[in-house]
């Protein structure tokens, strides 16, 4: 399994939000490459950056920061937040991000999903971000309304290959992650499925791997020490 160590970014800087609020806000760095830069350190070779502006807004106003951390570390780096177009998909992948993540616009715009689909492939990740069963957008501040899993089967029909799914209610609360929802995501469905949200022991890590899922997300408990970075690579490679 794929490990993915986060740095959600607002205003230059590498921060967390609780559930989603971004009036509950932690800074825990100034500096995102040195953030990076430890995630390689510890034996991490994938980043899962996060826009948190551009989420709510639909820009790319840390778009330089992005680029200095792939620059900087070399890893495999994905984003998500903002990218509403086919110019910021090729504005991303043109300066070598590994892999985009469509959010609001694979709900509001399914016709420029498709194109992206289309032209790049597997470069192309959908993220499901999952509230009381339904899909949140725009940086999860509204519900789009739709069932998640009927969502996802027809991403799957729709030729998307990657799926990074968050359960909201477990964002940054450190309750461990919602291992059930997972585990119903790998039976019903033929995608490499990243999980998000509340990964917060190695157990989490331990149970994931064992799940088969392509990837996991650590956030928060990254920042606050709760997990060991490189004792988590590990672990998600010995399972």
């Amino acid at each position: 399994m794929k490990l993915f160590p986060a740095i959600d970014l607002y205003e230059g800087k590498a921060v967390r939000l609780f559930k989603g609020d971004y009036a509950q806000m932690t800074v825990y760095s100034s500096d995102p490459v040195s953030v990076a830069m430890d995630f390689k350190a510890k034996g991490a070779e994938c980043i899962h950056l996060v826009d948190l502006e551009g989420a709510r807004d639909g820009s790319t106003p840390n778009f330089e920061t992005v680029c200095a951390v792939k620059n900087a570390s070399g890893l495999f780096c994905e984003i998500g937040g903002g990218i509403r177009g086919m110019d910021t998909v090729r504005r991303y992948l043109g300066a070598g991000i590994d892999r985009v993540i469509l959010g609001t616009a694979a709900v509001s715009d399914p016709e420029f999903l498709d194109a992206a689909v289309a032209a790049y492939g597997d470069r192309i990740a959908v993220g499901v971000d999952i509230k009381d069963g339904l899909v949140a957008i725009k940086g999860w501040t509204e519900s789009s309304g739709l069932e998640a899993f009927a969502f996802c089967r027809q991403l799957q029909q729709k030729g998307v290959s990657c799926l990074i799914c968050t359960d909201i209610s477990r964002d940054g609360a450190m309750r461990g992650t919602n291992r059930e929802l997972y585990a119903r995501l790998q039976k019903e469905l033929s995608l490499n499925i990243t999980a998000s949200g509340g990964v917060s022991t190695l157990g989490d890590v331990m149970a994931l791997a064992r799940l088969g899922m392509y990837g996991a997300i650590i956030g928060k408990a990254y920042y606050t020490g709760a997990i060991d970075l490189a004792e988590a690579v590990r672990c998600s490679q010995n399972e």
